[in-house]
């Protein structure tokens, strides 16, 4: 892995004093990527046939409701047959299990409402797959997989515009392929991984843009900067963004730390935009020309999206407190009672969520995430099994151990690259991974699991891909340290993938021998 392979492509917008600014050069705005056409298409595609099929292979197994499948499942059912969530009769899993009837005529449910407290739109993810292929396991895991399969696509791709490296994007979605905790949490009918993805697809939607911007101010490098510099124009990749996010938060509503974070930076790069177009005050021609633009593209768009989401509850009857505000008059009184209605809702979901303090047994402080101390445990059995009674088969719910371990030491490089090297590509990088792990901090007495750290994966992967792509050293770097750094970058690597089919059959519920089993619970906390 040689080390051009970031270090070429030093982005200089963030480098030069404010005072006496004089235009940048076409290529210290914009640079071009490392490659066109099927080239830059090989390696993101080959690490995603991996993750296929790492993913997709023996998705029904287990043959069980896993989790909390017990209740997303479930709810997709119901989103597919009435529009909105219902109450289950008891002994619903049974009934489901037994698989005597389609979905469109399974009798599980009662007439009742059912107050959920996460957004619709990853449960209609979940809902595509039993649609296709009924109320079984392989069904309401189908589509999740599916999602999880192209994020690694997606953070190879990702990856490779913002290091403008093929070489590292792809391995930065080789690594996300090989991870424990994105293969769990693909094949289990979960939320998680939907919401990763479209965080993952505003991130790159939000670089597209970087990329416009910086485009068409090179074609304008000529043209002389007065005040606060050119107006940007018209920026559809950063509306899409806007969608993107408010697609998150359809799926949970953590998306919306995402949305604060994803607007800073945003914003934040329109300030380097400038500094490097000769503007003498950055920050005050940014609050004057962008601030109002970003916040219009991201926030309105994506609170209109969100509302979206809800559709079925808002367009059928049968939704839990539907009809709130036809017996509760006063306030809010410009919104249609439709409107009122769903904000009380979210009222009521919102105290649940600030009061969830009930113990569970397999419950994390967020600040043991990055080390991966406290994985959740999705399934254990031990019964029926064909390697007899000393058997075991588990799902694990944990990072690849290579992976976060190393990923300890590209966050501290990531951190000094982008405070002591002004390199806004490891800042973007923190930016993503910090705002799906510091805000979980706050919330330290709420019941927390470490599968929540999911949407931290492709930011992961990418510190990890760029730290062992300065292993080998700069282009002046000597032919000892080069070889020494290509071999520690290939150890690590390999070290990955070892780790990875070591614990494969923990991630996917392969069946153990119990010393098998205990072999692979590398911490004592794992079990």
């Amino acid at each position: 892995m040689s080390a051009p392979a970031i270090a070429e492509v030093a982005d200089p917008v963030v480098a030069g004093p404010a005072a006496e600014p004089s235009p940048a050069p076409r290529s210290r705005l914009h640079r071009p990527m490392p490659s066109s056409g099927l080239r830059g298409w090989i390696g993101p595609l080959l690490v995603t046939l991996l993750a296929g099929l790492i993913r997709l292979p023996h998705l029904g197994r287990p043959d069980a409701i896993v989790f909390d499948e017990t209740y997303y499942a479930k709810d997709a059912l119901a989103l597919l047959r009435f529009g909105s969530e219902r109450q289950v009769i008891e002994g619903a899993d049974e009934v489901i299990l037994a698989r005597d009837a389609p979905w469109r005529d399974l009798d599980i449910f009662t007439d009742a409402p059912a107050f959920v407290v996460h957004p619709p739109l990853g449960k209609w993810v979940i809902a595509t797959g039993e649609w296709a292929f009924g109320m079984t396991p392989f069904g309401w895991r189908f589509a999740v997989a599916v999602v999880g399969t192209l994020s690694v696509l997606m953070t190879a791709r990702i990856i490779r515009r913002l290091t403008r490296s093929d070489l590292v994007g792809t391995v930065a979605g080789l690594l996300v392929a090989l991870d424990g905790l994105h293969i769990v949490m693909s094949r289990t009918a979960l939320l998680d991984i939907t919401l990763m993805a479209f965080v993952l697809a505003a991130f790159g939607l939000l670089l597209l843009d970087r990329d416009a911007v910086r485009r068409a101010a090179d074609r304008r490098a000529d043209t002389p900067v007065h005040g606060a510099g050119p107006r940007l124009g018209w920026r559809p990749w950063r509306i899409a963004a806007g969608v993107a996010l408010g697609l998150a938060c359809g799926v949970k509503w953590s998306g919306l730390w995402y949305v604060a974070a994803f607007g800073l930076l945003t914003v934040a790069w329109d300030v380097q935009l400038r500094r490097s177009l000769g503007v003498a005050r950055p920050f005050r021609a940014v609050a004057r020309r962008d601030v109002l633009p970003a916040f219009a593209s991201i926030v309105p768009v994506a609170l209109a999206v969100y509302v979206a989401t809800w559709s079925g509850w808002l367009l059928t009857d049968g939704g839990y407190d539907r009809d709130w505000a036809a017996t509760n008059p006063g306030g809010l009184p410009f919104l249609p009672d439709a409107l009122r209605s769903l904000v009380a809702y979210h009222q009521a979901a919102w105290r649940f969520h600030v009061g969830l303090e009930s113990a569970h047994a397999y419950q994390s402080s967020a600040w043991s995430w990055p080390f991966m101390a406290r994985p959740t445990s999705f399934a254990f059995e031990r019964e029926g099994l064909g390697c007899g009674p000393d058997c075991r088969s588990a799902v694990l719910a944990v990072g690849n151990p290579v992976l976060w371990w190393a990923g300890l030491l590209a966050l501290g490089h990531s951190a000094w690259r982008a405070v002591a090297g002004r390199d806004w590509r490891s800042a973007a990088l923190l930016v993503g991974y910090l705002a799906g792990w510091v805000p979980w901090l706050v919330f330290h007495q709420r019941t927390i699991f470490t599968f929540y750290a999911i949407v931290l994966v492709p930011f992961l992967a990418g510190m990890v891909a760029m730290s062992l792509g300065r292993l080998p050293g700069g282009q002046d770097a000597s032919p000892t340290r080069r070889r020494v750094g290509l071999l520690a970058a290939g150890a690590v690597l390999l070290a990955v993938v070892a780790a990875a089919w070591y614990l494969m059959p923990i991630w996917t519920g392969g069946e153990l021998l119990q010393q098998q089993w205990r072999l692979r619970m590398w911490l004592p906390t794992w079990v």
